[in-house]
């Protein structure tokens, strides 16, 4: 698979304050963002797999809550996640 334990200990050792610490929002935030990035490639080469593509739909929503609620909570701590992942242009 393409997310193994691993690769979500780093991202959440890298963006969030430790590699067990899987409930900050900025570890969400870069797992969905990685997801994201992923599905993306995948529905590149299969232009009609819908099945992915709502689930690609849903991900961005969650990572959309994440941030709208992380620009609520704590302002720069979202433009650091922001800067940090080069969500916004």
């Amino acid at each position: 698979m393409y997310l193994t334990t691993e690769k979500k200990q780093e991202i959440f050792a890298k963006h969030g304050k430790s590699a067990q610490d899987t409930g900050s929002a900025e570890g969400q935030i870069a797992l969905f963002t990685f997801r994201i990035n992923h599905l993306s490639q995948h529905l590149k080469a299969n232009r009609h797999d819908f099945n992915t593509e709502r689930s690609l739909v849903k991900l961005v929503g969650k990572r959309k809550s994440l941030l709208d609620y992380l620009k609520n909570k704590d302002i720069a701590r979202y433009r650091a996640i922001i800067a940090e992942l080069g969500l916004r242009k």
